[in-house]
Order: C-alpha cells, then structure tokens, then sequence
C-alpha cells in the first residue's frame, strides 16, 4: 500500500514537499514515480526514479523545479516542487512498478496511491 502526503493550497512561487510511503511491502528495488491529474484531463507523468536512485527522469514541464528522490531505509519516495504555478495544479499519484525501472506510463506501474490535492493559486 502506497500513502501519498503532503498537498496543500499554496501561492505561485513557493514550495512543497510530497511524500509517499509505502507499507507493508519493501519498495527497495522498485521504481517509483508521481503523476499528476487535473480535472478534466488525463494522468500525466510527472517524475521517476529506478529502484537505486542513480536514474530519475521529468516531464519538461517540471524540469528545474521539481526534484524526485528515495530513501529506501523510510520506504518512501518524495517530490520537491518548487516554483509553482497554477497549472501544477491537481492531484498527485504515487506509483510503484516492480521492475525498478524509470517509466513515464501509468501502464508503467504495479501499484498506485490514493492521491493528495496540490492547489497552487496565483
């Protein structure tokens, strides 16, 4: 099970960090990854990482701001976003595939969060 954390209503420009963590299984070696939906629009890849950490990879949107990391001790998964905007506004998904790979799908992954609200206003 994997428990996203985190979201808030926040103002363009500032930060926020997300966290997911998974219990009752080791996400050691797996991928992990964060997408994104906003109303009315589809899950959108946001970032991932392989299961050791040496490889992440971002959607263009998000280059620069925000920033996908692990700690495999916490079983937990984090995305720092900063320099928000209103359009990274929505809910945010954590994700975990059992391969270990980075994958930029959500047919990519074995396993989803619940999901927490980013609002960011302007």
């Amino acid at each position: 099970q994997l428990q996203a954390s985190g979201g808030g209503l926040v103002q363009a420009g500032d930060s926020l960090r997300l966290s997911c963590v998974a219990s009752g299984r080791t996400i050691y070696y797996y991928g992990l990854g964060w997408f994104r939906q906003a109303p009315g629009k589809e899950r959108e890849f946001v970032a991932a990482v392989n299961w050791s950490g040496a490889w992440t990879n971002y959607t263009d949107s998000v280059k620069g701001r925000f920033t996908i990391s692990r700690d495999n001790a916490k079983n937990t998964v984090y995305l720092q976003m900063s320099s928000l905007k209103p359009e990274d506004t929505a809910v945010y998904y954590c994700a975990a595939n059992v391969r270990g790979a980075v994958a930029g799908t959500p047919g990519g992954y074995d396993y989803w969060g619940q999901g927490t609200q980013v609002t960011v206003s302007s």
